[in-house]
């Protein structure tokens, strides 16, 4: 199901790929393969996802198309049209993460929501920090994916504020025994800490970001946002079965 979303995108932005350093050999404009030929692929990928999803529970097909829709309908069109497309394709790169749950259990409720906006926060520094050190060749393709348009002290700062977001999300499953919620979605007082610690991590990089203000801060950022949702998502895992 990634993978039809990134191939629709790639049709879609196929004459934009081509202007940026970045994107400018992928198949497409690159003319390794047709557009036909990729939509046929996309759709492939598109029916055999849901219908795998699909043998697993109805909701995870559900929430799967739903991220389809979402990442090709509107984030892709929009990310030459206002920063807030950043905004829109957190929504389907957040459903992922959730899936699981679902798949495993086939009900969204606060554990799966939990899940949802941890990861809904995570993209936001994450792809900021990306769109900072490559702001150059986005601007080649008139893709607007900073939140004030440029890599200045406005975008830093959210970058900070929604880091700040995600470490309060991210801690929350350690207060929910204390809440009565959360069900079979917990962390111990230990896991807590070291998310929380983790959390510091990334945020520390986010504020050195605000102070220098480089391409290559931008690029540590990045790299230390991908080993703090991999860690994350290893305590939370590893607290639940070796406690």
């Amino acid at each position: 199901m990634v993978g039809a979303s990134n191939v629709f995108n790639q049709v879609i932005e196929k004459d934009l790929d081509a202007r940026m350093d970045r994107t400018k050999n992928r198949p497409l404009p690159a003319s390794r393969i047709t557009e036909r030929l990729a939509l046929i692929f996309a759709f492939l990928l598109t029916l055999t996802g849901v219908i795998l999803l699909y043998t697993i529970n109805p909701k995870t097909a559900m929430f799967g198309a739903i991220s389809i829709f979402l990442y090709t309908s509107f984030y892709t069109p929009l990310k030459t049209v206002t920063p807030l497309a950043v905004f829109v394709g957190a929504f389907p790169g957040a459903i992922p993460f959730m899936l699981g749950w679902v798949a495993a259990t086939g009900h969204f409720g606060i554990e799966a929501g939990t899940l949802f906006i941890i990861q809904f926060f995570w993209q936001f520094p994450h792809f900021w920090a990306i769109g900072w050190f490559l702001e150059d060749d986005y601007n080649k393709a008139g893709f607007k994916m900073l939140p004030t348009g440029k890599a200045d002290n406005k975008t830093a700062l959210q970058i900070i504020l929604y880091t700040i977001w995600l470490i309060v999300a991210s801690v929350l499953p350690a207060f929910f025994p204390l809440l009565g919620i959360g069900g079979r979605l917990f962390l111990s007082p230990v896991a807590g800490v070291l998310i929380f610690l983790a959390g510091i991590y990334l945020l520390y990089y986010a504020i050195k970001l605000y102070q220098i203000k480089t391409k290559a801060m931008a690029r540590k950022l990045m790299l230390v946002s991908v080993i703090y949702i991999t860690l994350l998502q290893l305590i939370y895992v590893a607290d639940k079965f070796l406690r």
